[in-house]
């Protein structure tokens, strides 16, 4: 350790250096306060023993120039005086120095004080260099995280705003969201949005966004439906994220119509449909897991299809919202949400946001808020549809037996390959939702003889689910045929499907219940084909769509 000792009596100085050096310390000498500052340019000094009366520059103006010179590094100043006022130790306190040691020197007090503000200098000297590799790690953090939010902005660049059908808003927990909201129109016109949660918040949480929204504008450029973008999505994240973190979504496409909604639906709270009042018109459970858990051979792509009309509003949230906490602990609640929904007229999301923050108080914000609301109205295809189309007409037709069904997703890898063919792909949302409703209508009211009304009580979908299970398992004879023409000519495709069950009446009351939003679909059916039709028995449908006209 090295000493500073500051003394114009020579006898002093060299009393001093012969005690300290005797402890095995190493002793420089001054003569003067303007002479010290000179040695401590060139020096590691850990202590200074200072006198008071000097020539050239005394002590107590020496005093301030050692301390600046230390900076924030403690650097003790012990004064060597042999005065005896009061007054004199309040000005060596005052003027910087650490503490003062009477002349003539006792050798254990002086001893006793280096050895104490050595300790409290060591200690400052870890501080700093702990707060200078904090610093230097803030820095090397700030300058990473300006990098993340460059590429995070420019992945997210092609988002386009809808305001005419969507209004969302997005409040996140600290500097990174592990919630993401994006939207697109698809070439055909339809608007597709997904709301995402990932576990947790920040940095970590967000990494996720990244390959989902490459993902999500791809296949909504491709014209994709839904159910696709939901594996994809599910494949990239599973390989991705480790195994304790997935993405509670929402993935939703409204028709260019602004009549109908497909929705896959995986851990994110329920959606509402309300009117324009805020009144709640139909509540929208999660049907699957979180994006990011199952394996490809265990996801569940099914999708729920409703009807909507244009004075209809999707709303859409995270958990932050309904977790949100009061002052005293209480959480927000879907119960809360609804009353607010229906408290006002048109409710925007700034108005949703506000009344949430007020609910909280003065609480920190715990999790990432996210809110949107899709306006149900009608919107333009974005292009025109494609000038080429193929000219080979083609029949497909499939046969399905009762295994077949159970071990089988016919209507995929019928859509998959029909997409291949010249100006169908633009279309494949469309025929996707087409024939994957006709289908399911066929096996699980036609084959399987299941009730939808079971999905209107609480629980309802899991108890249909539950039940259609158990019943297909079941399941020993049945047949479903499903066919495919194409005229090119006529630029349309024609659908028949016919299942081995016993159909349904075609009177006047049964025709409303295939109408109502869990019957066999018949609106939805007309909402997309250019016209549908069942036979006398009820249990076949054919179903023509036009590749010229404009998608739903």
């Amino acid at each position: 350790m090295n000493i500073l000792v500051v003394d114009d009596q020579v006898l002093n100085c060299k009393l001093l250096k012969a005690m300290l050096e005797q402890q095995f310390y190493t002793v420089f000498c001054a003569h003067n306060g303007r002479d010290a500052l000179k040695i401590l340019e060139s020096q590691d000094i850990d202590i200074v023993l200072l006198d008071v009366v000097m020539p050239v520059m005394d002590g107590f103006e020496a005093a301030p120039k050692i301390k600046q010179y230390a900076g924030e590094v403690y650097l003790p100043i012990i004064f060597i005086t042999a005065l005896e006022d009061q007054s004199s130790f309040e000005k060596c306190l005052a003027v910087g120095g650490d503490d003062f040691i009477h002349k003539p020197f006792d050798k254990v007090i002086l001893s006793a004080k280096i050895k104490a503000h050595a300790r409290t200098r060591r200690l400052s000297q870890q501080s700093n260099e702990q707060r200078r590799q904090l610093e230097y790690h803030y820095n090397q953090i700030e300058r990473e995280h300006e990098i993340v939010e460059h590429i995070f902005s420019n992945a997210l660049a092609q988002q386009s705003e809808y305001p005419e059908i969507c209004e969302y808003h997005l409040s996140p927990a600290s500097m990174f969201n592990g919630d993401m909201f994006l939207m697109a129109k698809s070439p055909m016109g339809g608007f597709y949005c997904l709301l995402g949660d990932f576990t947790g918040h920040g940095l970590a949480a967000a990494v996720g966004a990244l390959p989902a929204s490459r993902i999500f504008y791809t296949m909504v450029q491709k014209g994709m439906a839904v159910g696709d973008i939901a594996v994809e999505l599910n494949t990239a994240l599973n390989e991705l994220l480790p195994g304790h973190m997935f993405c509670a979504a929402a993935i939703i496409e409204l028709s260019s119509s602004g009549k109908s909604v497909s929705a896959w639906l995986g851990g994110l709270p329920d959606l509402y449909l309300i009117d324009q009042n805020g009144s709640l018109i139909k509540t929208i459970e999660s049907q699957h897991m979180a994006l990011g858990i199952l394996e490809v051979d265990e996801f569940e792509r099914n999708l729920l299809h409703f009807e909507v009309s244009p004075d209809q509003r999707l709303v859409m949230a995270t958990d932050g919202i309904i977790e949100s906490e009061s002052e005293r602990g209480e959480m927000y609640g879907e119960r809360r949400l609804k009353r607010l929904l229906a408290s006002r007229q048109h409710i925007s999301t700034d108005q949703i946001i506000s009344e949430v923050r007020e609910f909280s108080g003065n609480t920190e914000q715990q999790d990432d808020l996210s809110i949107a609301i899709i306006n149900c109205v009608a919107s333009e295809s974005i292009v025109s549809a494609p000038n080429h189309y193929s000219s080979l007409p083609f029949n497909i037709s499939l046969s399905l037996d009762a295994k077949q069904m159970k071990t089988t997703d016919p209507v995929l890898e019928l859509v998959d390959l029909l997409s291949e063919v010249d100006g169908i792909s633009a279309h494949r949302s469309n025929i996707f939702l087409l024939l994957s409703e006709a289908y399911n209508n066929s096996l699980d009211h036609g084959v399987l003889g299941l009730d939808s009304e079971i999905k209107n009580k609480e629980d309802g979908f899991f108890e249909f689910y539950s039940l259609r299970e158990s019943v297909l398992k079941e399941l020993k004879e049945a047949l479903i045929i499903i066919s495919v023409r194409y005229s090119p000519e006529e630029l349309k495709l024609y659908f028949n499907i016919c299942d081995s069950g016993n159909g349904f009446e075609s009177s006047e009351r049964n025709k409303a219940q295939q109408e109502h939003s869990h019957g066999r679909g018949v609106s939805l059916l007309n909402e997309i084909a250019q016209s549908v039709s069942y036979n006398s028995a009820g249990n076949e449908v054919e179903m023509i769509y036009s590749l010229t006209s404009k998608s739903v």
